[in-house]
């Protein structure tokens, strides 16, 4: 009797303790209400208010406050997941800017680093993190470059792996992926990486897809060697059987400009035989890089590939010269503006200007960012036919900085090219920009407004959300965004950050 009699009274405390966590909970559980919930899926916008308790949805709908319960009125605008930016180079100068305005003034709420090829390891950015948090979540790749500079050696770059070096890559890939990396990332068209060979690059991927992870790249060649890039990384996927992403894609080659569709047939095409192949896309006519990349065979000395590159893969009259570090008068000015101020040719300057920044570097080793371009190399038919594609994800390839996509390819999309040039629905721009983001990346629990995932929103206006970032002044805030939220936590308002710093690393 007096076993039963502690039994009950042990069930009646912990009914009890339980009452009054709910109690609590309730009383800590924040409501949105009176909102038009777009919720990353692609379905049709509705009416509903969306609880959620500390850094998870608990339930979507028609929902009435609860007693205590903290109420936001959306009054009548857009809630949506927070954009997830699949390719970001913001994670660099998050130490420094970790209330990360680039992107929280555009609805990002996570990041994907680690991307072309180079980034941080996981650990590492683990630590950066608890050293000094962030208002965004990050995600990241593993470098193949970050790779080769580790096994073979910083002035070893300009060869293929060995077997022996490629083993000892996948060891360290491997390790990388088991502490949450999402997969492989390659930037074949940068010199770390240009002379590595297609089996040493399909051995990592090889190791990713044991993983079950991913491969993402900046393909060998976005212009002269285009259809061989393309090739290559059909041909990774269908061998190492894992999906495979390009890395805003683009047709950089002035002759191929208006084949993005052919382009898109052949992906099309893979796809049906079998290869997860997909991408991701900014929303520009202008990419930016260094200057060597204007050189498709990486012969910087030569007058005809200089001329080549002013006649095919570029426009100078267009491109900026944005940082210069040799000559900081060049910087904003155009490659035509400057050789004319040389009293040059554009070709001619372009390899000046390549051999000016090698003797900087040489000079002061310590030095980074030595230069930099934004480059006119697009078409807006290609863009638009490349946002479009039903596997394309949007994505930023920005920096806190220099180009105006790190603050304002979301807005832009959303701005420009859904309510001003309606290329596609504005539930299909944020599908595209949340859920399939995700799943190409490899994201679980974010990017859908649903129960049980994490509570990561933007409210925004959709008829007044508009990019403002230009050339001239590229950190320009984005106009629309009114809230943002990541895991739960209002990170920015009304145009300014609110100094909270809920960001985690999403591992895979």
């Amino acid at each position: 009797m007096q076993k039963l009699t502690l039994f009950l009274l042990i069930i009646l405390i912990s009914l009890n303790v339980l009452a009054q966590n709910i109690k609590s909970s309730d009383e800590n559980s924040s409501l949105i209400i009176n909102v038009q919930l777009i919720d990353g899926t692609g379905t049709p916008g509705r009416k509903a208010s969306v609880r959620f308790l500390g850094n998870k949805i608990l339930e979507v709908g028609d929902l009435k406050a609860l007693k205590g319960e903290m109420v936001i009125n959306g009054n009548g605008l857009v809630l949506a997941p927070g954009f997830i930016d699949s390719h970001s180079h913001i994670g660099g100068s998050l130490a420094k800017y970790p209330e990360a305005l680039a992107d929280l003034n555009q609805g990002v709420t996570t990041i994907v680093s680690g991307q072309d090829g180079y980034g941080s390891y996981v650990d590492s950015i683990k630590a950066g993190i608890a050293r000094k948090p962030i208002a965004i979540n990050i995600a990241t790749y593993t470098g193949h470059t970050d790779l080769r500079e580790k096994v073979l050696g910083i002035n070893q770059l300009n060869r293929p792996a060995t077997e022996k070096e490629i083993a000892a890559m996948q060891a360290i890939l491997l390790s990388e992926l088991k502490k949450g990396s999402l997969g492989l990332s390659t930037g074949l068209e940068y010199e770390g990486a240009y002379f590595s060979s297609h089996n040493e690059v399909l051995e990592l991927a090889k190791t990713a897809a044991s993983e079950n992870s991913r491969y993402i790249s900046h393909i060998r060649s976005e212009d002269i060697a285009l259809a061989n890039a393309l090739d290559e990384i059909i041909n990774i996927g269908r061998i190492a059987k894992l999906p495979v992403q390009i890395s805003h894609i683009k047709l950089a080659l002035k002759d191929d400009w208006g084949k993005s569709s052919q382009i898109l047939a052949q992906l099309q095409t893979a796809r049906l035989d079998g290869v997860d192949i997909t991408a991701d896309c900014y929303p520009y006519e202008f990419w930016h890089s260094t200057l060597r990349v204007l050189f498709p065979k990486t012969d910087y000395t030569n007058p005809v590939s200089a001329q080549y590159a002013v006649d095919h893969t570029f426009d100078p009259t267009q491109s900026i010269l944005i940082r210069f570090a040799a000559n900081t008068n060049y910087a904003g000015k155009t490659i035509s503006e400057i050789a004319a101020m040389r009293k040059e040719k554009p070709a001619q300057t372009l390899m000046g200007l390549i051999a000016e920044a090698d003797a900087f570097e040489k000079a002061h080793p310590e030095a980074t960012g030595i230069e930099a371009i934004v480059a006119k190399s697009m078409t807006d038919v290609d863009v638009i036919n490349f946002l479009a594609w039903s596997n394309t994800n949007i994505c930023s390839d920005g920096s806190n900085g220099g180009h105006p996509r790190g603050y304002g390819s979301f807005t832009r999309v959303l701005g420009n090219y859904v309510r001003d040039k309606k290329i596609m629905s504005l539930e299909t721009a944020i599908q595209k920009m949340t859920s399939l983001s995700a799943e190409h990346v490899g994201i679980k629990n974010r990017g859908v407004i649903a129960a049980g995932y994490y509570a990561d929103f933007v409210l925004f206006n959709p008829a007044t959300v508009k990019d403002n970032a230009s050339f001239k002044d590229s950190k320009a805030l984005s106009d629309g965004v009114e809230k943002v939220w990541v895991n739960g936590v209002c990170v920015y308002s009304e145009k300014k950050s609110t100094n909270k710093f809920p960001g985690i690393f999403i591992g895979k």
